[in-house]
């Protein structure tokens, strides 16, 4: 087995599949890479188990066959190197041999066979979806997703797909964001909970505009994108009932400008406890007062914001690290602040930024005040 490759092409591709490989691996073969080569086509997996994603590097070469290369050894070998061909030759002492024009570096080989097979859905359904709204759409939510292993269903992001639009939850039970396409549809209901750690790589590899093919059945999902496939194995469990938690009668509304809002609470929840982090919102006329206290060390902050404010005065608390978390993830000018009584569960929503097709709620579970 022997192919010839571009050094940077090689280190590109393998530097995005190394996400996938956890840092302390109980089968030691995951911690490499699998070369498979049919002629001028070579396709390199890596695995967790859980997450497997594969691409494909066009190369010179006539032979057919499968290694499994060290990734943190090969990664650190390539990044040294300026762009060049390298010739890999797989020799019969188990060690494969790459040569630069500079010089020749043996690694030890695994043969490719004690790889994990890669897992076939059955019977998948499927959808298509543009890169781009797939990349917002996981912006938008994952940062809301829990990270409780007693509670594994909160720890992913609800993937919603019907023929009406899709929609994608997530939440923590302190916070919950839920967004919504009107202009896509699937052919058929579906379903699933998708783990973070291959949201998390999606959003990384995503780059430029191009169509996503998603397949899923109950237990496993494939994403199709550009010379990249990502597959992994869905969280098993029933989604809480998100649409139950989000009040619809809000009368009191804040509208403020969002960079405004959110530096005053980086400012002022710097005084705050160091454990409940409680932030209090005196809401009257066109006046919006956020103060913090820690009494325990004598800090305390106020800070005093214009707005426009429809509805009766209103007192409420929140947790202000879920109030920066959401305000900083907002792509806007303006937010409006919906709330019904000191008690009850705020809702933050965009005033513009967004198309007509898009909805995007953002829900924060107010705090207890003590006065």
């Amino acid at each position: 087995m022997k192919f010839i490759v571009s050094s940077s092409t090689l280190l590109k591709k393998l530097q995005i599949l190394g996400g996938v490989i956890n840092t302390s691996n109980t089968i030691p073969v995951l911690d490499h890479f699998l070369f498979d080569l049919d002629s001028s086509k070579l396709m390199i997996t890596a695995s967790d188990l859980e997450t497997t994603m594969i691409s494909s590097v066009d190369v010179d070469s006539s032979s057919k066959g499968s290694v499994a290369i060290p990734s943190k050894l090969l990664i650190d070998t390539l990044k040294t190197f300026p762009e060049q061909p390298l010739t890999f030759t797989v020799e019969e002492n188990n060690t494969v041999e790459i040569s630069s024009n500079h010089g020749k570096y043996a690694l030890a080989y695994t043969e490719g066979d004690q790889f994990p097979k890669t897992i076939t859905l059955d019977n998948p359904s499927s959808t298509k979806i543009s890169s781009n709204v797939l990349a917002k759409a996981i912006n938008s939510t994952i940062f809301a997703s829990g990270n409780d292993d007693l509670r594994p269903v909160m720890s992913g992001v609800f993937f919603q797909l019907s023929s009406d639009n899709l929609t994608f939850v997530a939440t923590d039970a302190h916070k919950l964001v839920k967004y919504k396409r009107n202009d896509i549809k699937a052919s058929t209901l579906a379903e699933f909970i998708m783990p973070k750690k291959p949201l998390n790589l999606l959003k990384n590899i995503i780059d430029n505009d191009h169509e996503v093919t998603i397949e899923y059945n109950n237990s496993n999902a494939k994403f199709d994108l550009d010379g990249l496939t990502v597959i992994c194995r869905l969280i098993d469990g029933q989604y809480p009932n998100y649409e139950a938690v989000i009040p619809n009668e809000n009368p009191n509304v804040l509208t403020i400008d969002r960079s405004l809002l959110l530096s005053s609470l980086k400012r002022v929840s710097i005084f705050s406890n160091k454990t409940t982090h409680q932030v209090r919102l005196k809401i009257a006329g066109a006046e919006l007062n956020i103060s913090a206290e820690d009494i325990d060390f004598s800090n305390k902050a106020e800070e005093r914001l214009t707005c426009d404010y429809k509805g009766e005065d209103i007192e409420i608390g929140f947790n202000s690290r879920f109030l920066i978390e959401m305000t900083n993830n907002l792509d806007c000018k303006e937010v409006k602040l919906e709330m019904s009584l000191p008690n009850r569960a705020g809702i933050l929503r965009p005033l513009d930024g967004y198309s007509d097709d898009e909805e995007l709620i953002m829900l924060v579970m107010p705090v207890m005040l003590n006065n």
